[in-house]
């Protein structure tokens, strides 16, 4: 099985590369399973149901979120009731929306996805690996196929956790940070593993903002609305090869593909 993990899309750039390139790397690669982070793609700050419907066009099976989850108040209902639009699992007991599903790939096969966020330098949450082994165990009984987006701030959190759960998941893949990293590999359980698969947006920038708002407000301290940026957009993702018989990782591949496409005008979701 061949499953494609697209990193952060951010803004409306994000949007326009995802739109352009993941449905070309789905045939081209023979893509059976595409996972989509878009907790960014509405400016830069959460999603809303019809950018969410406008991904899963793009080829996306399953959408999961991170940190900026309920950002947008007004789409809060749309992910509570959707099944395969995940926020993090490890949400305390009560809070509603999916954690994780099983979802069928395009030749058949059964996959389980799971949404975890780190706890170091973010919010208190319940513990991620203690959450992500009760589901991992609980999933293991549908499917050996199982995806992780650990959406994480610290290197050593998300590396501890990949240790944690290898050979029990397929691939925990590192998101949030936006900087794509070059430690791709299959650990020694056949768990394959990257710390950060990067941000798909504007690189030319800070994480995805315009760098003179993120300058200003490193300088002053002072709250300074982020305004997305637009210059060198890159699509950022890893293809990961599993075994579809015991769920271990045969092999990761780290993609970072260039997007030429415009990306210029006001990023209003509605005319997307």
């Amino acid at each position: 099985m061949k499953i494609l993990f697209v990193g952060d899309l951010y803004g409306k750039p994000g949007r326009r590369a995802a739109a352009e390139l993941v449905p070309n790397l789905i045939e081209r690669r023979e893509i059976d399973l595409c996972v989509v982070n878009g907790e960014n793609v509405a400016g830069g700050f959460g999603i809303t149901e019809n950018l969410a419907r406008k991904i899963k066009s793009y080829g996306a099976h399953v959408i999961t979120l991170g940190n900026h989850v309920w950002d947008r108040k007004d789409t809060i209902p749309f992910i509570v009731k959707s099944k395969d639009i995940l926020r993090p699992a490890n949400f305390p007991p009560g809070v509603g929306g999916a954690g994780s599903c099983v979802v069928i790939s395009r030749k058949g096969y059964p996959a389980g996805v799971v949404s975890l966020q780190g706890r170091t330098h973010m919010r208190d949450l319940d513990c991620p690996f203690r959450v992500g082994q009760q589901i991992v165990h609980e999933l293991r009984r549908q499917t050996p196929v199982i995806l992780v987006d650990f959406h994480a701030e610290a290197t050593s959190e998300k590396v501890a956790f990949a240790h944690y759960l290898d050979g029990q998941v397929s691939a925990v893949i590192g998101t949030h940070t936006h900087v794509q990293t070059s430690d791709e590999r299959v650990l020694s359980g056949g768990t394959a593993f990257i710390t950060d698969v990067g941000m798909t947006g504007p690189q030319d920038s800070v994480i995805g903002a315009r760098k003179a708002e993120a300058i200003q407000r490193f300088l002053t301290q002072m709250s300074v609305r982020l305004e997305v940026a637009t210059g060198d957009v890159q699509l950022c993702a890893v293809v990961i090869d599993v075994d579809e018989a015991t769920g271990r990782a045969r092999g990761i591949e780290r993609l970072r593909i260039p997007y030429a496409g415009d990306v210029s005008g006001p990023d209003d979701d509605k005319d997307e």
